[in-house]
């Protein structure tokens, strides 16, 4: 039986990218596998016929999955012993796809998301849930952390950001860890003014920031 989900704004990226993952995971020639995305989508109740239409988001949540894919897998293999902290991390699957390759791994987003997360993944250690804002400096209490190496992931949010909460944020991951490497997807300027993805156009997300 589907379970309904009612996303609107940001929030509703998270079903959009999914949905954008499991499309090409069911494809003959597939770019990626993500086979919980398909689980995942076969038990959401939600019209996706919009996200069908823009080829172009598509194609981006495609790509952005295979470029960070690769560059988080070799800088694990690296770097053993990392904890991974995944910034707005919607239904995002890849703590799976790099299991046994951390140490601890920390799925961090709002609490509206994280509600609808743990519905569909629950995840325990090694893998966490933290149900906070990267703007709220107290997610860093819910971390273990000993002065180990730690990746910062960063996908698909600094977009909908104002520059002010993006320093906010990279001023707590600054002040809070010894050693970080932060990986950051980021939009050009021209496409925040220029673009809109047609799949969330009724919602209230909208590009606000680009570098």
């Amino acid at each position: 039986m589907k379970e309904k989900v009612n996303v609107t704004g940001v929030p509703e990226t998270m079903a959009q990218t999914l949905y954008a993952r499991a499309k090409e995971t069911r494809k003959k020639n597939a770019k990626i596998n993500d086979e919980i995305a398909v689980e995942l989508v076969k038990n959401l109740e939600y019209d996706f016929s919009k996200a069908d239409k823009d080829k172009a988001m598509n194609y981006g949540v495609i790509a952005r999955t295979i470029v960070l894919d690769r560059m988080v897998e070799q800088y694990l293999e690296k770097n053993v012993n990392t904890i991974v902290i995944n910034i707005a991390c919607g239904l995002d699957t890849r703590c799976y796809r790099m299991e046994g390759k951390y140490l601890r791994w920390y799925n961090v987003d709002l609490p509206e998301t994280m509600k609808i997360r743990k519905r569909f993944l629950t995840e325990t250690g090694p893998i966490y849930q933290i149900a906070k804002s990267a703007m709220d400096d107290s997610y860093i209490d819910d971390i273990d952390y000993h002065g180990e190496n730690v990746l910062v992931i960063i996908e698909g949010l600094t977009m909908y950001l104002c520059e002010k909460d993006i320093r906010k944020m990279f001023l707590i991951i600054e002040k809070s860890f010894q050693e970080v490497t932060v990986m950051v997807e980021t939009m050009s300027p021209f496409v925040v003014k220029h673009v809109k993805e047609k799949s969330i156009e009724g919602s209230n997300a909208k590009f606000t920031w680009g570098s």
